[in-house]
């Protein structure tokens, strides 16, 4: 670093504070660097970047950074950029996470729109014949006829990241509820079960009673609300037909 760039501290603190607007807030000078070129290689010193304390309202940490430039053997130097940059102890905004990664189950209220991104991997395009609904040949064939079907229907990982989520919820094998009840939803007749590839291990409880009506259960959900569910026959009980006395406070002869 040469002694014209490494002393030019004024030259560069004048350009800090017309960059900030006032004197005031280009705090003390903290030192100068001299900056590299490709490679890493030292540039001899013929561009040096001076440092200044910021004292900008809301930038605590921050520093201003005054970048000067000098022509190899000419003793002219000049300012080649002034930034604002954070310091150790700065304060930073959180890293920018995009809206679709922000997005958490529930936060969807009325009137709400929560477009599908196109390489959305739970999805794939309905040419590709991965839906369940090629599970039925006939639905298929009929849909193809009249012109109906998807652009877009639920690949296997959406499937299968669907299957997982429904089965560590409130309605799947591990609930407390499921744990004591009668019989899995399996073996109720109040389960309607899915179609497709889902349909062996889930399905939509159709029992108003039940805690888990209009939702999906696994197969080995459980409730007390299951179709077959009955009381223990109570143990006969003897049936008296003479007077009884209550002989507690006189002598019977």
């Amino acid at each position: 670093m040469t002694d014209v760039l490494a002393g030019a501290v004024e030259q560069a603190r004048a350009a800090a504070v017309d960059t900030a607007g006032a004197a005031d807030l280009v705090g003390a000078h903290l030192g100068s660097t001299a900056e590299t070129g490709p490679g890493d290689a030292a540039v001899l010193g013929e561009v040096v970047t001076h440092s200044f304390a910021s004292h900008l309202p809301g930038y605590a940490g921050w520093y201003w950074a005054v970048t000067l430039a000098r022509v190899p053997g000419e003793e002219t130097v000049t300012v080649d950029e002034v930034v604002l940059l954070p310091g150790d102890s700065a304060l930073l905004a959180p890293a920018w996470v995009p809206w679709h990664e922000r997005l958490r189950p529930g936060d969807l209220s009325v009137g709400d729109v929560l477009p599908a991104t196109e390489d959305d991997p739970r999805l794939v395009p309905s040419y590709t014949v991965d839906d369940d609904a090629a599970d039925d040949p006939e639905a298929a064939a009929l849909a193809a006829e009249i012109g109906l079907g998807r652009e877009r229907v639920l690949s296997r990982e959406g499937r299968a990241e669907a299957a997982a989520r429904w089965s560590a919820g409130d309605f799947g094998p591990r609930a407390a509820m499921a744990r004591h009840a009668p019989g899995p939803c399996g073996t109720c007749g109040f389960l309607l079960p899915l179609a497709g590839s889902l349909r062996s291990s889930f399905g939509v409880c159709a029992n108003t009673y039940s805690p888990a009506d209009g939702h999906v259960v696994t197969i080995d959900h459980g409730c007390g609300a299951h179709s077959q569910a009955s009381l223990p026959a109570d143990d006969a009980t003897e049936v008296v037909t003479s007077p009884r006395y209550d002989t507690g406070t006189y002598d019977v002869l």
